[in-house]
């Protein structure tokens, strides 16, 4: 069954740094595109970054400069270290796979596999 599983979240000041991780029992894990999602109350779910397959790197432009999205194929993990982190950031962190997609990509339909998230709480 595959399984997509988060952890890394918590609760930090803002401006101090977070680094997440998702383990993914994926077959062929090279072969998928991998994104970051967040939501929080009262928002829409939001692409954050994405790594492809073919190693495209995308990100949303109000992180960019900020995260940065990697992911070790060896271990079937995908990172997204997070600096510089704002009140805005305020969100459970969700990543997701893409059997359909090489080049990284933030649009959630192209994602049919989902974490169940990791909380992340930036107070100011």
């Amino acid at each position: 069954q595959l399984q997509l599983v988060e952890s890394g979240g918590g609760s930090v000041q803002a401006g101090e740094s977070l680094r997440l991780s998702c383990i993914a029992s994926l077959r062929n894990y090279e072969t998928y595109t991998m994104a970051w999602f967040r939501h929080s109350g009262g928002r829409l779910r939001e692409g954050v970054a994405s790594i492809g397959s073919d190693g495209s790197l995308t990100y949303a432009p109000s992180v960019k400069g900020r995260f940065t999205v990697s992911r070790d194929n060896a271990k079937s993990t995908l990172y997204l270290q997070m600096d510089s982190l704002k009140p805005d950031d305020t969100a459970l962190y969700s990543c997701a796979a893409s059997a359909y997609k090489r080049m990284a990509d933030l649009s959630d339909a192209y994602y049919t596999f989902w974490g169940d998230g990791t909380q992340v709480t930036v107070s100011s």
